[in-house]
């Protein structure tokens, strides 16, 4: 008879991995790993096979479908765990043969091996048997956390296909396409603080992560695919395995202090090649700060109110050198952590209604941003050139805010750029360039005779002392492009107390 774990035993040197070599006999009809068999009339009955499914942190996350069979383990390799519905197919690549004791194995393959890295058991139990082909493997499983009728079959070469027969679990809900994050008003803190809670306000780019099958996509306010710009997001996938979410957070890249920079943020930004992406991460690393939980495991958590989704998202326990989830204050003052925010050199803090919905690509005033320092999402509308030193490169940005379908001219900014930020922002603008001005209101000759306008079709962001009575920005300060935003996204800061 073939020896069917000579595949196996050749890919692996016994005096360098832990895994178990098959060097016991087959159980045949006997006890079911790590579980009792049946007894009647003091006699076995025959027992179910058993089947396990581990999650294996290898090169690439995977989980590793094994099917008690003919004394092994028949063995598939699935990119994206089960599916969980009828309406979703999912790769499974046929592997070697494993030995039966392999069912319970746990541990670490060294770095080097064959499938090296962390292997742990995600479900076991046992199977009822359907058919078994060469065409068509169906079986219904019986474990923990999976369960109902599956049927595997070959598509080319050692590629097959697994799809679940069963309807999804009751009450599975489909992890969302697309949700727009909800938006903060400008306003002073609340005047008490027991239905609220504060956060952290984050110099970064805001991104919505969907996890699923330990895959991550993750967008920007205005849709921008970030993940190519932050590789580091796929450690969120790898953390949580198999478990489905959708997080609400914020991408920063720390300065030497420690503090959220956006300027630091900006060299992450635009850099078109995978190679250019991958040598601006190592020198500025940026992480993900989740602050929200819209979606876990099957289940929609929008209509729950904040304290459930936070509970949620803390009990996952994010933690990893490129992602994290900061703290959410229920139980202080928001005149404290406003104070904690500014002796951290933080832009500010969040106040959220603990009794509120997530209201997706809303500003209803259930989340409150205090800023310790006033900024302005602004509008391009062209640019003037340099004088003196800076003759032929830029000189101020003509800025705009769009009301009522208008783009209301608030001012231009002269200051905050380096020297490389100015050629960067000429180029990206060039362009854009157009004869006629964007802006609702005339300028002056002189104003005009310098600009260069463009088609207002990109933000930035500007830090600034006040609004003057003609609507401008007084002693605006540049801090960057916003290309995680559109002007549609642009609104007028105002606070309460500005008024």
């Amino acid at each position: 008879m073939p020896d069917r774990l000579s595949t196996y035993r050749a890919r692996r040197d016994p005096s360098k991995t832990p895994e178990p070599m098959g060097d016991q006999a087959p159980r045949g009809e006997t006890e079911p790993p790590g579980g009792e068999s049946k007894r009647r009339g003091g006699g076995r009955k025959k027992r179910s096979p058993s089947f396990v499914i581990q999650e294996h942190h290898a090169r690439a996350l995977h989980w590793d479908f094994r099917l008690e069979r003919d004394g092994v383990l028949v063995s598939w390799a699935l990119p994206k765990g089960l599916p969980v519905t009828p309406a979703t197919n999912h790769l499974a690549v046929h592997t070697e043969d494993h030995p039966l004791e392999y069912a319970s194995f746990e541990d670490e393959i060294p770095g080097g091996e064959y499938g090296g890295g962390r292997v742990s058991i995600w479900d076991r139990g046992h199977y009822e048997l359907e058919k078994w082909s060469e065409s068509e493997v169906m079986v219904v499983l019986h474990g923990r956390r999976a369960s109902g009728r599956y049927v595997l079959f070959p598509t080319k070469d050692k590629n097959w296909i697994i799809h679940r027969m069963d309807p999804p679990p009751e009450g599975f809900e489909p992890l969302p396409e697309h949700v727009r994050p909800m938006l903060a008003l400008a306003a002073p803190l609340p005047k008490s603080d027991e239905a609220w809670a504060y956060e952290f306000k984050w110099d970064g780019v805001r991104a919505l992560v969907y996890v699923e099958g330990g895959r991550v996509r993750a967008y920007s306010r205005n849709d921008k695919e970030l993940v190519s710009s932050f590789p580091e997001l796929r450690d969120v996938g790898d953390f949580l395995g198999a478990r489905s979410a959708v997080l609400d957070g914020e991408i920063v890249a720390l300065d030497e202090k420690a503090r959220p920079s956006f300027g630091r943020l900006q060299q992450r930004l635009h850099l078109g090649s995978q190679a250019r992406v991958a040598r601006a991460a190592e020198r500025v690393p940026a992480s993900f700060l989740a602050f929200d939980l819209l979606y876990l495991e099957g289940r929609l958590y929008m209509e729950a109110p904040y304290d459930e989704r936070r509970e949620l998202l803390e009990s996952l326990e994010l933690g990893g050198g490129s992602f994290a989830t900061p703290p959410s204050v229920r139980d202080g003052t928001g005149i404290e952590v406003l104070r904690v925010a500014d002796e951290r050199g933080l832009e500010g803090v969040v106040a959220k209604r603990r009794a509120s919905p997530y209201a997706p690509g809303q500003r209803n005033g259930d989340w409150l941003k205090v800023k310790i320092f006033l900024t302005q999402e602004v509008v391009i509308g062209g640019w003037t050139k340099g004088k003196g030193e800076r003759e032929g490169s830029l000189g101020a940005l003509l800025l705009g805010i769009p009301e009522g379908g208008r783009l209301v001219y608030v001012g231009k900014v002269g200051t905050g750029f380096s020297e490389r930020a100015r050629r960067e922002l000429l180029a990206v603008l060039a362009p854009l360039a157009q004869p006629e001005s964007p802006f609702t209101e005339r300028l002056s000759p002189a104003e005009t005779r310098l600009a260069t306008f463009v088609r207002p079709a990109l933000v930035g962001e500007v830090r600034y002392g006040e609004w003057t009575g003609d609507g401008h920005l007084r002693h605006p300060s540049w801090r960057g492009l916003r290309l995680d935003k559109a002007p549609a996204d642009v609104v007028r800061e105002t606070r309460a107390d500005d008024d």
